[in-house]
């Protein structure tokens, strides 16, 4: 019996990872019935970790109501592992899905809702967390999260910081007395798909100031927020942030809860792997099929399938998109065998995603055909 491994991530906007791979197993199985396929959704960390790492583990979802950007109630979805691990996005309370564009603000956004949702999943008792920190809507480096947890900051005149990064510039002091005791007992994991540092041309407000509403000005302001934020780290903390490869990710919350929190930054797709033990999984396989939505020059420096494709070792790797790039052949140099597009025709963006799931079952169910055929000759 062939071993066939479905390792896709999210194709966003059409299927989550779990789905994808669903489509996956029913192409296969629409020519080879008795294959063992082994279903593994995955994510970089970003959108669609809690569903992925639930779904690979047989894990449970739960929800919370916590504080969104803009200090309105909004119910977040959190995840309790198949081994008892905690697993949430900081997008689901404080990301730019819960804005509209005429929302959003990085000058008064606020990532207190997840420190909100941190809460809840040590509530439940986790003592290992991992945090996806993708699709942010917020530039506060994290300062909104530490207040929602008991961290409290304050202005030259002792006066509390309000929320938001126009608030960094005016931090003098601030005091981590009153901060959750469990978090001492928690380790968390910090799944981080980007490595930009906390200021500069690279840095969290000048790269994702603009997607999050920012005019050039605003970004100026940030930046200054973000740079003093990171000077008194470096003063009362004797720890310098403000190169360190992704410090910058989430507006800085990256650097916010590597410092105050101890959490270890880690890239998300090897996290990922690591916690659903990838290796594990995919010993004995004949295929691994990936993919996700789109295939291109991000995918080559560090996306799920990138990881896939390192994990996967001698196995060969197929990876499949609805866009897909030229500059994806590149990663044959570490080991991919193909890779194809599912769209059977040109389509608009509307129509492909729409027949998304079909698409890619029928791609799967061709991949297989010739790959039977290969082992026939």
């Amino acid at each position: 019996m062939f071993k066939i491994v479905c390792a896709p991530d999210s194709f966003k906007g059409s299927l989550a990872a779990g789905e994808a791979a669903q489509a996956m197993d029913r192409g296969i199985r629409a020519f080879c019935l008795e294959a063992d396929v082994v279903k593994l959704p995955l994510s970089d960390g970003g959108e669609g970790l809690v569903d992925a790492l639930v779904a690979a583990t047989k894990g449970q979802k739960k929800k919370a109501m916590v504080t969104d950007p803009l200090g309105r109630k909004v119910e977040a979805v959190y995840g309790i592992l198949g081994d008892g691990q905690g697993v949430m996005e900081m997008a689901a309370a404080s990301g730019l899905p819960l804005l509209g564009p005429e929302e959003l603000n990085p000058l008064t956004t606020t990532t207190f809702g997840a420190g909100e949702l941190l809460k809840a999943l040590l509530e439940e008792g986790c003592r290992t967390v991992i945090v996806g920190i993708g699709g942010s809507a917020t530039n506060d480096g994290g300062i909104g999260m530490l207040q929602a947890l008991g961290g409290r900051f304050f202005d030259s005149e002792g006066k509390e910081l309000e929320w938001g990064g126009g608030e960094l510039n005016k931090l003098a002091e601030f005091n981590l007395e009153g901060l959750d005791p469990r978090i001492a007992r928690t380790e968390i994991k910090v799944a981080c798909d980007v490595d930009n540092p906390l200021t500069g041309e690279n840095g969290a407000a000048r790269v994702y100031g603009p997607q999050k509403g920012a005019s050039p000005e605003v970004i100026k302001e940030l930046d200054r927020g973000l740079g003093h934020l990171g000077d008194l780290i470096r003063d009362k903390k004797g720890v310098d942030v403000k190169n360190y490869p992704g410090a910058g990710a989430a507006g800085g919350l990256g650097a916010g809860m590597m410092v105050f929190l101890g959490g270890k930054l880690q890239p998300g797709v090897e996290l990922v792997l690591d916690t659903v033990r990838f290796e594990e999984k995919v010993k004995g396989a004949d295929l691994v099929i990936t993919g996700e939505g789109r295939l291109d020059k991000q995918t080559i420096y560090g996306k799920t399938v990138l990881g896939v494709v390192r994990r996967s070792k001698k196995i060969p790797v197929v990876a499949v998109g609805g866009w897909v790039e030229p500059e994806i052949a590149l990663l044959r140099e570490q080991g991919l065998t193909a890779f194809f597009s599912i769209l059977d025709r040109p389509r608009s963006l509307e129509e492909a995603m729409k027949f998304a799931p079909t698409l890619l079952e029928q791609s799967c169910e061709e991949i297989i055909r010739l790959f039977f055929s290969g082992r026939k000759t």
